[in-house]
């Protein structure tokens, strides 16, 4: 299993790079990134994911962990009607909103600060949910804090409750998808989503060179038993 230690020491440093509101540029676009939020152009992960997406046009889109809402707000962008993102980190949360703003999709998004699902009392079912999760495990009783959180989850107990809760929050015949990478415990959390009567199905995969070597970025869909 991938040493988490490694991504905690990648997180420290990301969150050194940036002591004030500043732009990032990905793939020719200028993003606004706040102090303490993780920022997309340290790895090539949140692009690797946004290729292998597609987003229900017309239809609701919901993001957890939005981050600088590089997925949700390209949700916007590529016709979703109505977008939530939501976020632990309120830097996030902030952030998703302030790029809503400059991409022009502030009128279809809605930005939540919540624990998974927490925070979507009054939002609609989904015909997609999407979570690029924190899947590099780390030991339960491990303290970390918010922004330690964007890789790591200890425990996997975050990703369990994915599994129990996701499936209410999606209309008839909507789609629960999940990023991976080959960082995560695989089989673990095949056997954490049979727990809850869920499978992880494979949609689409790509492998991208980071500075550790090759890393597969996989987005599965979670699917009923």
């Amino acid at each position: 299993m991938y040493d988490y230690t490694q991504s905690l020491i990648r997180s420290e440093t990301s969150r050194g790079k940036v002591r004030q509101q500043t732009d990032i540029t990905l793939r020719g676009q200028v993003w606004t990134l706040l102090p303490d939020v993780f920022s997309p152009a340290d790895s090539k992960s949140s692009l690797a994911h946004l290729g292998l997406l597609e987003f229900p046009v017309g239809g609701a889109f919901l993001e957890v962990g939005s981050g600088i809402g590089l997925i949700a707000v390209s949700a916007g962008l590529a016709g979703c009607r109505a977008v939530w993102a939501t976020d632990l980190n309120a830097a996030a949360v902030k952030n998703t909103a302030l790029n809503a703003e400059r991409f022009g999709v502030a009128d279809r998004m809605t930005c939540v600060q919540g624990d998974l699902f927490e925070g979507l009392h009054e939002a609609p079912l989904f015909d997609v949910v999407y979570w690029h999760s924190n899947n590099v495990w780390a030991p339960p009783e491990i303290d970390i804090n918010v922004h330690e959180l964007a890789y790591v989850d200890p425990g996997y107990e975050a990703h369990q409750r994915y599994f129990r809760e996701a499936q209410r929050h999606v209309v008839p015949g909507g789609r629960v998808l999940i990023a991976l990478s080959s960082r995560a415990g695989r089989a673990e959390l095949a056997q954490l989503a049979a727990a809850e009567r869920q499978r992880l199905i494979t949609v689409d995969s790509a492998v991208v060179e980071e500075p550790e070597g090759p890393v597969v970025y996989e987005l599965l869909e979670v699917v009923p038993l």
